[in-house]
């Protein structure tokens, strides 16, 4: 499968403001608009496209410092948009994320939060390797993969 994590840029970026969950799945996570304007104000936070077959298919939000801790690395926003859901894009996606955010010399915690009722998201989240660890102030699960501690990151 052809899917890659691209740069958010003048040319996608009004393809990824265009994308839309159904109303069961909107309910869960900000949309992309907003997502992109909060991460021009956040010098931690990076925004990426998610490419199928070569085309927009998704977006995704992290944070390099999450909760101003360094190695924690917070999966804010992930979306694949509704038309491109349930061909197997939001897993490899994920995958090459966890993969180059494992691959960070200070990578020690990856965090994703998620509405408990979020079952599909539940699913492939615990799949990819996440464990719940509790309950926001908000009422999101928070699930982590925690990551063996290197040299680099001990020097």
């Amino acid at each position: 499968m052809n899917v890659s994590l691209e740069p958010v840029t003048v040319d996608n970026f009004e393809t990824l403001l265009e994308m839309e969950l159904p109303p069961e799945q909107d309910r869960w996570i900000a949309n992309n608009a907003c997502s992109i304007a909060q991460a021009s104000f956040y010098p931690d936070w990076r925004t990426r496209a998610i490419y199928h077959e070569g085309a927009p298919a998704g977006f995704l939000l992290y944070d390099v410092a999450s909760h101003d801790e360094a190695g924690h690395y917070g999966i804010y926003r992930f979306m694949v948009d509704h038309p491109k859901q349930g061909r197997g894009i939001g897993r490899r996606a994920l995958e090459l994320l966890l993969e180059e955010l494992r691959a960070q010399p200070d990578a020690q915690r990856i965090t994703i939060c998620y509405k408990p009722e979020n079952l599909a998201a539940r699913g492939l989240y615990l799949s990819c390797g996440f464990v719940e660890v509790g309950v926001d102030e908000l009422g999101e699960m928070i699930a982590e993969i925690r990551l063996p501690r290197t040299a680099a990151a001990l020097a």
